[in-house]
């Protein structure tokens, strides 16, 4: 069969490996000048298969509200008159409920933990090296509400079966060394030790490469203008160059999904939570993380990437900008001070990305009413996580197999 993955991010990489060694002639269109050029590029650097769930969670309406009058907030809002965003808004409050975290946690954490075997199988298959680490992430809390908040985390990953350790500040001592220079600071912390970190730009374009040795042909440099349909079925994509003539398309465009889609009147909920990263060369070894810490105050992970320090994380609404505060940068930068001083700010780099969020945390993976249209997209923070993982999945619905994970789960179906 021939299939056009549109989008060369994480999640459009891993699609057309999976779908290549499937056995179809693929074709993968993106409109930068290589893979990985967006939002997957800097991102965070974890691999979060057991500290993943969704941004909606009971209470945090609630500590939103107080968020917003934070130096150093973790969720900002920048409101603007637009539907969509309001629309989306809406829609994650509602699934802010005690029932609905659970089960959308449930099915995050499902689709992690497929994607921590399918990472392994990738990793095994090609030999890509990408400053990979697997000493899992922790969850660090500077107080005791939030140790005691986490109940319900563990509570989700006993329930499935995730790996987990709660630690006091000796174990988070134990497990992070340099922060017994900041042991007054610590509370406790959650270890998920099946987590691994790694620099998500160097494997989509490691990966890539393998691809195209399978067969896969890249079409950088190209937009795509839409997906031509006769009779219902799919039958080319439209572009700003050569129409491509295709028997099936996955759409893997993140947050612009949506607006290609429409047109099919296919309303998908999916918005722009903007993140930001800083990359910092290490000078002190001794002082710098040796994986994931993840700084529960202000939702900011703080990696080790071979001899560089990623720290990245907050989550901004307030559409498709891609500026540079400075404000932002002092929040990743006083994180990362704060708890690990080991690293040269002067030298670092500020980036930022657009992460595709639905509603509910989960993202949308499966077929759409349209024959041969398929959805890969609304990974939201968790894209490098999730990404193998999603691309085994979309792979055995479009070959018509049984699927590891329950199709209805991640269907876009469920916003019906």
């Amino acid at each position: 069969m021939k299939i056009t993955v549109l989008g060369a991010g994480v999640v459009g990489v891993t699609t057309a490996y999976q779908l290549a060694k499937a056995g179809h002639a693929v074709t993968v269109v993106d409109r930068q000048s290589g893979p990985a050029l967006e939002t997957s590029f800097g991102n965070a650097g974890e691999v979060s298969f057991g500290y993943c769930g969704p941004w909606a969670a009971p209470g945090v309406p609630q500590k939103a509200l107080k968020w917003l009058f934070m130096e150093h907030a973790p969720l900002i809002l920048r409101p603007k008159p637009d539907w969509a965003m309001l629309s989306w808004l809406l829609r994650m409050l509602a699934n802010c409920s005690g029932p609905r975290y659970a089960v959308n946690k449930g099915r995050m954490l499902r689709m992690a933990d497929l994607s921590r075997e399918a990472l392994a199988d990738v990793r095994a298959e090609t030999g890509i090296a990408y400053d990979e680490r697997m000493q899992g992430t922790l969850q660090l809390f500077r107080t005791d509400d939030q140790r005691e908040a986490s109940a319900k985390d563990v509570k989700a990953l006993a329930a499935d079966g995730i790996p987990y350790e709660v630690l006091d500040p000796e174990g988070c001592i134990r497990v992070e060394p340099a922060l017994a220079h900041v042991r007054e600071k610590i509370k406790g912390g959650l270890l998920t030790p099946k987590d691994e970190t790694g620099d998500c730009y160097k494997f989509t374009v490691g990966l890539a490469e393998k691809a195209r040795a399978l067969g896969v042909t890249f079409r950088y440099g190209t937009t795509v203008k839409t997906i031509v349909t006769s009779a219902g079925k799919v039958e080319s994509v439209a572009t700003n160059k050569v129409p491509i003539p295709t028997d099936a398309v996955v759409v893997c465009l993140g947050s612009y999904s949506p607006f290609l889609l429409r047109n099919f009147g296919i309303k998908l909920p999916v918005y722009p939570v903007k993140g930001y990263s800083l990359t910092i060369p290490i000078t002190d070894a001794a002082r710098a993380p040796e994986s994931t810490v993840m700084d529960e105050s202000y939702k900011i992970a703080i990696t080790r990437l071979g001899d560089r320090i990623r720290v990245g994380g907050m989550a901004e609404i307030s559409g498709f900008t891609t500026d540079l505060p400075t404000a932002r940068r002092r929040t990743l930068e006083h994180s990362v001070s704060d708890l690990f001083p080991g690293g040269d700010l002067s030298k670092a780099s500020f980036w930022s990305g657009l992460r595709p969020m639905t509603p509910d945390g989960t993202p949308v993976i499966g077929a759409t009413h349209i024959r041969g249209l398929y959805l890969n997209t609304g990974h939201g923070t968790l894209g490098w996580t999730m990404s193998c993982g999603s691309a085994r999945h979309i792979a055995q619905v479009i070959a018509g197999e049984k699927t590891d994970l329950s199709p209805a789960d991640y269907a876009i179906a469920r916003y019906r």
